[in-house]
């Protein structure tokens, strides 16, 4: 029988006190239940492939914080770490060992990157990263993707995915018209408009920035042809290549995105997976073009808490694990053995679904159509995936709340959590018709 977490009047309380404190009571949008309706669960406990929340209900979880937790929450490797550097201390602004040890882990890992700078978040890469190309290149154009989100940056927060287009404001105000002046938006997986782009602008081009495979429109995979070309005409105009990889950074293969694909970006950025869930994030690339960067460059970035001790401790361990257990046979594994129950349960109970899958990332998009840009992403039945959203987490089952982002499997979500999971998808989805 199906647990029934529908209960959440504890959560209720404290979401009413939260909204009274805090903007629309979380700290950041993609934890509003804004596109879906109803009040979050507030989590008291993540243990394994569960989280407990504060009126005492249990959920499988496939948000994982956003896909960091590639072994689950509170493994003992990484909370021992954790409890080792808190002995020593939490923050010195002077440089450790540890640093020195990340980076090289890092280096060894992802391909492209021959020098690393850790910061404090993907939002702070992804600025980093625009801003070392802009130095490295003296070009100020910017190429990104209607639908890839890379963090609050000014000149990269148009037609964005994430929380952006979840609350269907894919531009903010705020941002003024001068900082996305020199950002040219073109279509995901569109070789012409690509190539069109490169013609009239190549020589205008400091950077492209993209998502390898998009995590912030729902689960977007990158056609062969539409890599290798944009691999191609950024070496052509020499303009530098940014994989965002926070997301498939160290999710998708050890060496992310770039490994499974075999293209090699000139630079990557990181996030929180490489602090196992900690406060953390990267970028790093081509020595010539890491160079720019100062102290030894021009181009300036810093941060007091970049390389934080207790987030470097956790993300030591966490890639150590990557390299002892190789958890991508059972990752795989599981995704495959997830989707395929999402599409049974969806088949009997007629709804057209197309689910997009890598790995242990996927979407259940609520279509008939192949989704393989922003426009056919969009196209979903938003208001059916809320009723069966909710089907899922009155069931026990925590997903994204949002048609437009992508769940995560981990590597301890067991062979029983995956097929109690599709139980809740089978009855959600006959829900979902008349919920």
């Amino acid at each position: 029988m199906l647990p029934d977490t529908s209960k959440r009047t504890r959560s209720e309380s404290i979401f009413k006190q939260a909204s009274q404190v805090i903007p629309g009571g979380v700290n950041s949008p993609a934890r509003a239940f804004g596109a879906v309706g109803g009040t979050p669960p507030f989590m008291k406990r993540g243990e394994g492939a569960y989280l407990l929340d504060v009126d005492g209900n249990c959920f499988i979880d496939y948000i994982g914080s956003w896909g960091p937790h590639l072994f689950g929450h509170r493994h003992p490797a990484i909370l021992q770490a954790i409890e080792q550097a808190l002995l020593i201390g939490t923050s010195f602004g002077a440089p450790t060992e540890a640093e020195a040890e990340m980076a090289q882990l890092v280096i060894e890992m992802v391909p492209s990157i021959e020098m690393v700078r850790m910061v404090n978040s993907g939002t702070e890469a992804t600025m980093s990263a625009i801003r070392v190309a802009r130095g490295f290149t003296g070009r100020n154009g910017i190429v990104k993707f209607a639908g890839c989100y890379h963090g609050h940056v000014d000149s990269l927060l148009v037609a964005a995915g994430s929380g952006a287009l979840t609350l269907g404001c894919p531009s903010s105000p705020g941002v003024p018209p001068g900082a996305t002046a020199n950002t040219v938006v073109l279509t995901y997986n569109d070789c012409e408009s690509l190539k069109v782009a490169f013609q009239k602008n190549g020589d205008q081009l400091a950077a492209v920035i993209l998502e390898p495979v998009v995590g912030n429109m729902g689960c977007v995979i990158p056609t062969p042809e539409f890599l290798s070309l944009l691999r191609q005409l950024c070496t052509q105009h020499g303009t530098v290549l940014i994989f965002d990889e926070v997301m498939t950074g160290f999710r998708v293969a050890a060496g992310g995105a770039q490994q499974l694909f075999g293209i090699t970006p000139d630079m990557t950025t990181l996030g929180k997976i490489i602090g196992a869930g900690m406060p953390v994030g990267a970028y790093g690339g081509r020595a010539d073009i890491m160079n720019c960067v100062s102290p030894i460059g021009k181009v300036y970035q810093a941060g007091t808490l970049s390389g934080n001790p207790v987030a470097m401790a956790a993300g030591i361990a966490m890639l150590k694990l990557i390299r002892e257990q190789n958890p991508y046979p059972r990752l795989e594994q599981a995704g495959q053995r997830l989707a395929d129950g999402f599409q049974a349960a969806a088949h009997a109970a007629r709804v057209d679904v197309r689910i997009n899958r890598i790995g242990s990332m996927l979407t259940v998009f609520l279509t008939s159509h192949t989704v393989t840009d922003l426009d056919s992403a969009t196209a979903s039945d938003t208001a059916r995936f809320a009723r069966w959203f909710h089907g899922m987490l009155n069931r026990g089952v925590y997903l994204p709340c949002s048609q437009f982002e992508a769940m995560f499997v981990s590597a301890v979500h067991t062979n029983a959590d995956i097929d109690q999971t599709i139980a809740a998808a089978v009855a959600s989805f006959a829900g979902c018709q008349t919920d």
